[in-house]
């Protein structure tokens, strides 16, 4: 495969939200500082941000900080001027694409619940049509009172997404449920409700294995290789940023899943086939992206192996894993594998396409892509077809190669 130079615009991460408009509310906890973290992770994914405050809010955090974040105004009296086409909450609520508060104190949920409207939140809230995304934060028994629960309990079921609380240390010094979650488990809900809406992928679900696979060698050890996982968990996420429901099988990694994903973990390449059979039905397409080891120790030892005197070399006999793709090839779904090579790229990305019966096969260096950040591909499919990829991002790479799924299952 040859080389391409690098080309900036590939390197960037991808802006899903672009074009999108996204309502921040912030109420008056003390949460509330952390909701400026929120505003700059949107904004970096693209939505136009444009923040409501509460009077109480005001007092934790300073609108100054969320107009320097969003490059918006930041909006905290419901009885604002209007001026030319501009209706104040009106406006806002019928203009956003999801409505965040975060955090959301006990005072506001009840506002939302009940349909109250005294500030400029609860007003647009009343307005919005679109997705709901509350991330509440306050004291554990203010979050367990029988009249909080039945409040969020209501918004659920009028379509609310709730997101949270944690559990951790709260700002009275106790320790329990309150903490406002993680910030981009708060982004991630926002992402996913508004590509569900006309997403290409809405009403599809994809299978998607990523990662290494780790085969015991005895309690402590095992054989792996240098698979990080970027690979599936970006395919993952263009998945969901394009509509679509995944089931992401994945081995060990770092990574932290894409938010949306029905993650199953798993750590051997038997328990990566158990995984993908169980979860078959229903599904659209697989994506094969996991360096699945092709074999196994024969036999696992119980105790740890020890160094000793007598055992200088080690020998070990290996067989064969059960291949997952291969075994796939009579199932009524697109399937799409990934086939890492040190040489003979293209023959052997053609032999892999025709041997496992294979709608599409993205090949690329194993060396130079396995724990990388970067990837340069080829994409080849059964009509011979071959796209031949710049250098880029894996995330970039993933939203190139949701895009050619959508082509193809369009086609069926």
């Amino acid at each position: 495969m040859t080389s391409t130079a690098i080309d900036d615009v590939n390197m960037r991460p991808p802006i899903p939200l672009e074009g999108k408009r996204v309502l921040l509310g912030v109420t008056g906890g003390i949460a509330a500082y952390k909701s400026a973290e929120l505003a700059s992770s949107l904004v970096q994914i693209g939505a136009s941000v444009t923040v409501l405050m509460t009077t109480a809010a005001t007092a934790f955090i300073s609108p100054a900080t969320f107009s320097a974040l969003t490059q918006n105004p930041v909006h905290t009296n419901v009885l604002e001027p209007w001026v030319g086409e501009f209706t104040g909450h009106i406006s806002l609520g019928q203009e956003a694409d999801a409505f965040v508060i975060a955090p959301a104190t006990a005072n506001t949920i009840a506002k939302l619940a009940y349909g109250l409207s005294d500030d400029m939140i609860s007003a647009t809230a009343l307005v919005h049509s679109g997705p709901l995304i509350i991330a509440p934060a306050m004291e554990h028994n203010m979050f367990h009172h029988p009249a909080t629960q039945q409040n969020v309990e209501t918004l659920i079921e009028r379509g609310a997404i709730i997101v949270g609380p944690e559990s951790g240390r709260l700002a009275s010094g106790e320790w329990g449920d309150g903490r406002l979650a993680a910030i981009p488990l708060i982004a991630g809900a926002a992402r996913k409700a508004i590509a569900q809406r006309g997403g290409r992928f809405t009403g599809k679900r994809v299978i998607v294995t990523a990662g290494g696979t780790h085969e015991a060698m005895d309690p402590v050890r095992f054989i792996g290789n240098r698979s990080s996982g970027r690979m599936g968990y970006a395919v993952a996420q263009a998945v969901i940023d394009a509509g679509g429901d995944v089931t992401l099988v994945t081995g060990p990694s770092l990574l932290i899943p894409p938010v949306g994903a029905d993650v199953i973990q798993v750590e051997s390449a038997e328990d990566m086939f158990q995984a993908v059979h169980v979860n078959l039905s229903g599904a659209d397409a697989i994506v094969m992206t996991a360096a699945v080891a092709d074999y196994r120790p024969a036999v696992v030892q119980t105790e740890k192996i020890k160094k000793t005197d007598a055992n200088e070399d080690l020998s070990m006999q290996l067989e064969r894993n059960r291949d997952i793709i291969a075994s796939l090839k009579n199932e009524p779904l697109l399937r799409v594998g990934f086939a890492a090579e040190t040489s003979n790229h293209l023959a052997n990305a053609h032999a892999k396409l025709q041997s496992k019966n294979l709608d599409l096969v993205v090949v690329n260096d194993a060396v130079a892509t396995i724990g990388a950040t970067t990837s340069q591909a080829t994409i080849v499919d059964r009509t011979g077809r071959t796209d031949v990829l710049p250098l880029m991002s894996k995330e970039r790479l993933a939203i190139t190669l949701v895009e050619r799924i959508g082509d193809e299952l369009d086609r069926r």
